[in-house]
C-alpha cells in the first residue's frame, strides 16, 4: 500500500468519524427536544397557564385601562390602535419570558434529581447539550406564543396575518435570549425553592420595566425619568419591540417606541434585534462557563462544600 493510499484511507476514516459525530449530535438534539415536548404535552396545566395568564391580562387589564392609557401614533403603528392590540406583542413576550424561566427551572430540578448530571456525562460538549436544552425551550415558547395568538384572534384582537410569519424569527431570537438569561440564573441557584423566589425578582421587573404594557415615553411624560432610563437598559424591552415591529413587517430601531416622533434612523434599523442577539450570545457564554466544572461557578461551589 502506497503512502497515497494510506492518506486516502485516513481521510475517509476522518470523514466517516465526522459523519458519525454529526449523526450522534443530531440524535442528541432530537432526544433533548422530544423530551421537553413530551413533558410539555403531559403537563396540561402548563399550557393552560401559558394561555390563561396572558389571556386574563388581555381581557381584564386591557378592558380596564384602554380608556386610561391612550397610545399615540408611534412606529410601527400608522394610525391609532386599541390598547388590546398594543398589548399583544408584550403578552407574547410574557409567554416567552415565563416559559424561558420555567425551562431553566427544570434544569435546577434535573440537577437535584440527578438527570442533569447524567446528561452532562454524555460524550458531547457541555455547550452543545446546553444549546439543545435552550433550543428545546425556545421551540416550546414559540408553540405557546402561537397558541396565544389564536386566543387573541378569538377575542377579536387581530394581528396582520403576514405578521404571524414575520414574528417567527423574532420569537426565536427573543426565546434564545430569555432562555439564556434563565440558564445563567440556573447556574447560581442551587435549590428549586430559591429559584422560584429569584424568578419573581427577574420576571416582574423585566416585564413591567419594558414596553410590554405602555410606550416608554409614558414613563417620561409622567415624570418617572429614572425608570425611563432603566427600561432602556432592560433587554426584555428590545425583545418586545422586535416582536412588535415584526408583526407589522418592520424592523425596530432604537428610539422607535421610546418617544413620539423618535428618530430611529440616527442609530439604524435593526438595533433592537442586534441587542437581543448580543445579549443572547453573552448570556449563553456565561452559562456555559458556569456549567464547566473546570472553570465555572459549579467547581467553586463544590470546593466550598
Amino acid at each position: 500500500m502506497t503512502a497515497g493510499d494510506v492518506a486516502l484511507d485516513e481521510r475517509q476514516r476522518l470523514a466517516a468519524d465526522r459523519r458519525i459525530s454529526i449523526v450522534h449530535a443530531g440524535r442528541a438534539m432530537r432526544a433533548v427536544i422530544m423530551r421537553e415536548i413530551i413533558k410539555f404535552v403531559h403537563q396540561y396545566g402548563r399550557l393552560a397557564s401559558a394561555l390563561v395568564r396572558p389571556g386574563l391580562w388581555l381581557i381584564v387589564f386591557a378592558a380596564g385601562f384602554q380608556k386610561v392609557l391612550g397610545v399615540s401614533i408611534v412606529p410601527p403603528y400608522e394610525t391609532y390602535v386599541e390598547y388590546q392590540e398594543y398589548m399583544v406583542p408584550g403578552l407574547i413576550g410574557m409567554v416567552i419570558l415565563f416559559n424561558g424561566m420555567q425551562s431553566s427551572l427544570s434544569l435546577v430540578y434535573d440537577r437535584e434529581v440527578g438527570v442533569m448530571r447524567l446528561l452532562l456525562t454524555t460524550p458531547l460538549p457541555r455547550w452543545y447539550l446546553l444549546f439543545c436544552k435552550l433550543l428545546a425551550g425556545t421551540i416550546l415558547s414559540i408553540i405557546q406564543s402561537y397558541a396565544f395568538l389564536l386566543v387573541a384572534f378569538v377575542f377579536d384582537v387581530e394581528v396582520p396575518w403576514s405578521g404571524w410569519l414575520y414574528m417567527l424569527p423574532m420569537m426565536f431570537f427573543a426565546g434564545m435570549m430569555l432562555g439564556s438569561i434563565g440558564l445563567v440564573l440556573s447556574v447560581y441557584i442551587k435549590q428549586l425553592e430559591n429559584f422560584a423566589g429569584a424568578m419573581n425578582f427577574v420576571i416582574f421587573p423585566m416585564y413591567f420595566l419594558s414596553t410590554a404594557l405602555y410606550p416608554l415615553w409614558k414613563l417620561r411624560e409622567s415624570g418617572a425619568e429614572a425608570l425611563y432610563w432603566v427600561a432602556q437598559l432592560n433587554p426584555f424591552t428590545y425583545a418586545v419591540e422586535v416582536i412588535r415591529f415584526a408583526a407589522y413587517g418592520k424592523m425596530a430601531g432604537f428610539m422607535d417606541s421610546l418617544a413620539p416622533g423618535g428618530h430611529s434612523e440616527n442609530l439604524g434599523r435593526g438595533f433592537a434585534l442586534a441587542v437581543v442577539i448580543v445579549v443572547a450570545i453573552v448570556a449563553f457564554l456565561i452559562a456555559v462557563t458556569g456549567y464547566d466544572p473546570q472553570r465555572g461557578f459549579i467547581r467553586r461551589r463544590q470546593q466550598a462544600t
